[in-house]
């Protein structure tokens, strides 16, 4: 597993909104925006996003997304069934990647 610090990414995020403030506004609003609760919950739409970060083999994202995952109320079950989907979607590499989630929920305790 990548060995990924999800508190150093925040602070490197903060940076950055520092040196381009106007572009990080807009996206923190979109971030609010996107997993809102709406049509889907907010636990449906961060359950998409860790399927994506799996597919697209972004640790950081997979390591935020469990995380936000579990706070909006999602089982380990549920988390398991996006993972499969996110599986699907991404072939070999995807499951590879997934394991980092896996690692994550043991981190969480779950």
């Amino acid at each position: 597993m990548a060995k990924v610090d999800l508190n150093e990414m925040y602070t490197n995020l903060s940076k950055i909104g520092q040196g381009i403030p106007s572009v990080m506004k807009a996206f923190e609003e979109l971030h609010s925006s996107a997993v809102g609760n709406g049509a889907l919950s907010a636990k449906e739409k961060e359950l998409i996003a860790l399927g994506i970060g799996v597919a697209v083999h972004c640790s950081y994202c997979i390591a935020d997304h469990v995380n936000s995952c579990l706070k909006a109320g999602a089982t380990r079950e549920e988390i398991m069934e996006a993972l499969g989907v996110a599986i699907l979607m991404g072939g070999g590499p995807a499951a590879a990647y997934a394991t980092e989630a896996i690692q994550a929920l043991e981190n969480a305790g779950k």
